[in-house]
C-alpha cells in the first residue's frame, strides 16, 4: 500500500490519516466521458500556516469525521460497483494512474516560502476529499459536499433546506440544493430536473466539460454561474439560487430560480404629489433597480451589489452614473459599507446610521426617498443611491440642506409656481422651528414691542390661566406631539380623524377649563402646520426637537437667547459635512453647481452639474 508523507501545518490531518490509512479509497469515476474540466493538478492556497478553519465560517463546529465516513462509504460503494462491472478484477489501471493530484500550498507569514503536501487521490488517501472543503472550496466528492451542507445548514432541524439527490442522464450522481420558499418551484420542476434526468439530452455528450455541456445544451435558464468558493455559494443559495453539485466536479452551477413573494408597485405612502409619477419603491431589490433603469436608460448607469451585516448578509445596491459621480465619493461609500461590522442590518434606516459622518448632529446627513423619479434625479446630479433589500426607502449621499426640502413635484411645475411653493415651504420650516421661542421671548421680555391693544387682549385672556407662560407652552406642545404620534400609529382613516378632531376637541376643552389661553392655541397650531409642510420626515423630526431648544433659550434670555440659538445653528450647519461635502453647498462655500437650489429659473436656463458635490 502506498504511504503518504506526513503533512506539515495541516489541521488535525494526522488523526484523520490514522483512521483511513488502511482503507482503499479512490476518487469516484464518472460515467465514460464525463469530465468537469479540472486540471490534473488542483491547488488550494491559504494565506498562512495557522488554523484556516474560520474561512468557511464556524468550521470548528463541523464534524469532519462524519463527512469522512460519508465519503469513505460512498467511494467504497462505487469501488464495489466498478469491480462488478470489471468482472471482479478490481480497479482499472486508469482509476489508479490517472488520479489528479491535490496540492495544498501554505504560505508562511514570516517568509515567502511555500510548503507543499501532495495528496494523489490513490487508495489510502481519503482525507483528500475533504481537504478542499476545509479550505473553503468545493470537493470533488459529492458525498463530502452533501454531508458538509447538511451540517452547515443544520438540515436535521431546518425543514426548508432541500437537498435533492438524483442522477444526471440516469448515470452521474448529482444533487440540487435550495431553500424552499425562496425559489420558484416551477423553474426547478420544469426547466432543471427534467432536462438533467433525461438521457436523451446527453446523447451527443462526449469527453467535454460536463458543466459546459449542461449550460450550452441542457438547462434553458438565462442566468447560470460557476463557483468554487463555499462562502459565495452558500450566500447565493440563501438568496434564492439553486446549486447543482455533480460527482467528481470541484465546482458548482448556480441557477437563477428566485421566486419568493413580493409586493407589487404602488403609490408612495409618504411623498404624495399632485402632478408627477405615482410609482413608489417596493421591498424587492430587483424591482427597485428596474424602476430606476426605466427612467435612466443609460449604459453608464452602474449598480453594484454589496452584502452588509456580519450574519444576515443583507444585499445592498450602489447605483450611480459613471462619469458623473465623483470616483472618490463612490470609493468612500464602498469603504464605509464594507467596513461595517454589525451582526444584523435590517434596512436602509439602520444602514444610514452607520454611514453618517457625525452621529451626534441633529440634522440628517443622508436623504431618503421612496420615489423612483426622485432617486433618478439624485443619480443624474452625481449622487450615489443605496438600495437595501427589504426596504421601500432608498438613501442618497451626499446631501445638502437644499435636497431636504425639495420635492419631485418642483420640476413638474412651471418655474413661477415651483418657486412660490418652495418659498412657502421654507417659510413653514422657519416658523415651525422658531415661532414658539419668539412668542415666549416677546411676551415675557419684550412686551414694549407688542401693540397696546394686543397686549391688553393677551393679558385678559391669560388672566384665568394658573401656569407660567413657559409651562403653558410646553404643555400644549407635548399634547400636540402626542396627538401627532397617536395619529401615525393608528391605522387608516381613524388615525387621520384622531389627528384633526382630537386636536380641535383637546384645544377647545383646554381653553374652556382655563388651562391655556386661546392665543397660545393659535401659536401651537400654526407651528404644527408649518411642520407639516416639511417634505423630508427626518428633517421634520430635527425641527420638532430643535424647537424645544429655542423655547428654552427664549424663555431664559429672550431675543438674546434666540440670537444665540440662530448663531449656533448656522455654525453647526457650516461645519457639518456629508461624505466630505459641506452641508450648505453651493452657498457656503460658494461653488458653481446646480442653479435649481432655492430660486428657480425657467427650465431651459437651469444648470444641472454635479461638480458641487465633490468631496472637500
Amino acid at each position: 500500500m502506498r504511504k503518504m508523507a506526513e503533512p506539515k501545518g495541516v489541521i488535525d490531518l494526522s488523526a484523520l490519516l490514522n483512521i483511513v490509512k488502511s482503507i482503499f479509497v479512490y476518487k469516484p469515476h464518472i460515467s465514460p466521458g464525463a469530465d468537469c474540466g479540472s486540471p490534473d493538478e488542483r491547488s488550494v492556497y491559504s494565506d498562512n500556516d495557522e488554523d484556516q478553519s474560520d474561512k468557511t465560517g464556524n468550521n470548528n463546529e463541523i464534524e469532519w469525521e462524519k463527512i469522512l465516513d460519508s465519503v469513505r462509504s460512498s467511494e467504497i460503494k462505487n469501488h464495489a460497483k466498478r469491480s462488478g462491472e470489471n468482472g471482479g478484477k478490481g480497479l482499472n489501471k486508469a482509476d489508479t494512474v490517472n488520479k489528479p493530484t491535490i496540492v495544498i500550498r501554505r504560505r508562511k507569514k514570516a517568509k515567502n516560502t511555500e510548503t507543499e503536501k501532495r495528496y494523489t487521490g490513490l487508495p489510502g488517501d481519503g482525507c483528500a476529499a475533504i481537504e478542499l472543503i476545509k479550505n473553503g472550496m468545493v470537493s470533488y466528492s459529492l458525498a463530502a459536499n452533501i454531508e458538509y451542507l447538511k451540517l452547515k445548514f443544520y438540515a436535521s432541524k431546518n425543514q426548508d433546506i432541500v437537498l435533492r439527490e438524483f442522477k444526471i442522464a440516469q448515470k452521474i450522481e448529482a444533487c440540487l440544493v435550495f431553500v424552499d420558499g425562496m425559489v420558484d418551484t416551477t423553474v426547478i420542476n420544469q426547466f432543471i430536473l427534467p432536462q438533467l434526468m433525461n438521457a436523451e439530452h446527453f446523447v451527443n455528450y462526449s469527453q467535454a466539460n460536463i458543466f459546459d455541456y449542461i449550460i450550452k445544451n441542457v438547462i434553458s435558464i438565462y442566468q447560470i454561474t460557476r463557483l468554487k468558493d463555499y462562502d459565495r455559494i452558500i450566500h447565493q443559495i440563501l438568496n434564492g439560487d439553486t446549486a447543482l453539485f455533480v460527482e467528481g466536479c470541484d465546482e458548482v452551477l448556480l441557477v437563477e430560480s428566485r421566486g419568493y413573494e413580493k409586493r407589487s408597485v404602488e403609490s408612495p405612502k409618504t411623498e404624495n404629489v399632485i402632478k408627477g409619477s405615482q410609482e413608489g419603491f417596493t421591498e424587492n431589490l430587483r424591482t427597485n433597480l428596474s424602476l430606476i433603469r426605466k427612467i435612466i436608460r443609460n449604459s453608464k448607469l452602474i449598480s453594484e451589489i454589496l452584502p452588509v451585516g456580519c450574519k444576515n448578509k443583507l444585499n445592498c445596491a450602489l447605483v450611480y452614473l459613471e462619469g458623473t459621480a465623483d470616483p472618490e465619493l463612490v470609493k468612500e461609500v464602498k469603504r464605509r459599507i464594507t467596513s461595517i461590522e454589525y451582526d444584523f442590518i435590517q434596512g436602509s434606516g439602520m444602514l444610514e446610521q452607520f454611514l453618517e459622518d457625525n452621529p451626534y448632529m441633529l440634522f440628517p446627513q443622508v436623504v431618503s426617498t421612496e420615489r423612483p423619479d426622485r432617486a433618478a434625479s439624485f443619480i443624474m446630479e452625481g449622487q450615489v443611491v443605496i438600495i437595501c433589500e427589504g426596504s421601500p426607502f432608498v438613501i442618497a449621499v451626499p446631501v445638502t440642506i437644499f435636497h431636504l426640502f425639495h420635492t419631485s413635484e418642483d420640476t413638474a411645475l412651471r418655474w413661477q409656481y415651483g418657486m412660490f411653493i418652495r418659498l412657502i415651504r421654507l417659510f413653514g420650516m422657519i416658523t415651525a422651528l422658531m415661532l414658539p421661542g419668539l412668542w415666549i421671548s416677546l411676551v415675557q421680555f419684550h412686551t414694549e414691542m407688542i401693540p397696546t391693544s394686543l397686549l391688553l387682549s393677551i393679558v385678559k385672556m391669560r388672566e384665568p390661566v394658573p401656569f407660567p407662560m413657559v409651562i403653558e407652552l410646553l404643555l400644549m406642545e407635548m399634547s400636540f406631539e402626542l396627538i401627532r404620534e397617536g395619529g401615525i400609529r393608528i391605522p387608516g382613516v381613524i388615525g387621520q380623524t384622531l389627528g384633526i378632531i382630537g386636536a380641535l376637541i383637546l384645544g377647545q376643552a383646554a381653553v374652556a377649563a382655563g388651562l391655556v389661553s386661546p392665543i397660545l392655541i393659535i401659536v401651537v397650531a400654526i407651528t404644527g402646520i408649518g411642520n407639516f409642510v416639511v417634505p423630508n420626515y427626518t428633517l421634520s423630526l430635527a425641527i420638532r426637537i430643535g424647537r424645544f431648544f429655542f423655547i428654552f433659550l427664549g424663555s431664559v434670555l429672550g431675543f438674546y437667547g434666540i440670537t444665540i440659538g440662530i448663531t449656533v445653528l448656522f455654525v453647526l450647519m457650516c461645519s457639518m459635512k456629508s461624505f466630505g461635502v459641506p452641508f450648505l453647498t453651493p452657498f457656503a462655500p460658494k461653488t458653481k453647481g446646480n442653479s435649481d437650489m432655492l430660486i428657480r429659473k425657467p427650465i431651459y436656463k437651469q444648470l444641472i452639474d454635479g461638480g458641487y458635490l465633490k468631496r472637500r
